[in-house]
């Protein structure tokens, strides 16, 4: 049993080195990397601000569509505007009722 046990020791040795050696190559290779997935990150944060956050968006497009000068995107993006409005208060009103 002793020899069993030594020979564990000894294999799980032999693991955690192969391990610690495993992250060091994966952190130099992942270096390179480290600023354009920050980037990427931040701006999937901002992503899930603005879907949690509806109004902003719908802000943006709004005064778009007023610097658009009632063209057509304009017109469509105005209708929008007041479609969703409207959805925000019968939804507010079903809630309540």
């Amino acid at each position: 049993m002793n020899k069993k046990l030594a020979s564990l020791a000894e294999r799980r040795q032999e693991l955690v080195e192969q391990a610690a050696r495993q992250r060091a190559a994966l952190a130099q290779n992942i270096e390179p990397w480290r600023a354009p997935l920050a980037l990427a990150d931040r701006g999937l944060s901002i992503a899930r601000y603005v879907r949690q956050n509806p109004v902003f968006m719908v802000g943006a497009v709004a005064i778009f569509g007023l610097l658009r000068r009632r063209t057509r995107v304009g017109k469509w993006l105005q209708g929008g505007f007041v479609a969703l409005q409207m959805m925000r208060n019968i939804s507010g009103w079903l809630r309540k009722n």
